[in-house]
């Protein structure tokens, strides 16, 4: 069995991006377990408090589930043509220590929705550069990425849009390929 942690990267509990989240659980392929994480419990990063404190319990509890897990889907929405800030704080979390983050050979996968015309293409490459540094392997192809999400939504915030559930889930089908590709690399 084969287990992808999806984060969200808002905080709001019927964002499409959850919803996104949600119908990648739904859409998985045989063989395959999403499960789900939240950030909402994750402070602001504060290199102080983690030299004196150490590592906080929501950060530390997600760091864990990313280390169990065969691969990382990232789900995140476009703020400001931006990846949102508290997305952005989680990942910097999740890439301390230098050198030795959970991300380090993790395979990773990112896919959005907004309500604007472009997507979240601008997100997901700021999401990419982020992943850069802990050293995740992240998926090219195909990259999804909803524009208009209202439209591909009903009013339940069920993904309406049947092309964008087949792309989601050759998305996961991708990223569990490379899943495989990395285990044998690294065995």
């Amino acid at each position: 069995m084969t287990t992808i942690l999806a984060i969200a990267g808002s905080v709001r509990a019927k964002s499409f991006n959850a919803m996104l989240l949600a119908t990648a659980v739904e859409l998985a392929p045989a063989g395959i377990t999403v499960e789900t994480a939240s950030i909402k419990d994750i402070p602001l990063y504060d290199g102080d408090a983690e030299a004196t404190s150490g590592i906080p319990p929501a950060v530390q509890a997600l760091k864990e589930r990313i280390v169990q897990a065969s691969g990382v889907l990232l789900v995140t929405p476009e703020y400001n043509n931006s990846l949102p800030g508290v997305f952005k704080n989680a990942i910097d979390w999740l890439s301390r220590p230098a050198l030795a983050s959970v991300l380090r050979w993790k395979p990773v996968a990112i896919v959005g929705a907004s309500s604007g015309r472009g997507g979240t293409r601008r997100a997901q490459q700021q999401v990419r550069d982020a992943l850069l540094f802990p050293g995740a392997v992240v998926l090219d192809e195909p990259q999804v990425a909803l524009p208009i999400a209202w439209e591909r939504f009903d009013p339940d915030l069920n993904l309406t849009d049947e092309n964008a559930g087949a792309a989601l889930t050759e998305l996961l089908t991708g990223l569990v390929a490379l899943t495989h590709e990395h285990h044998h690399v690294a065995a």
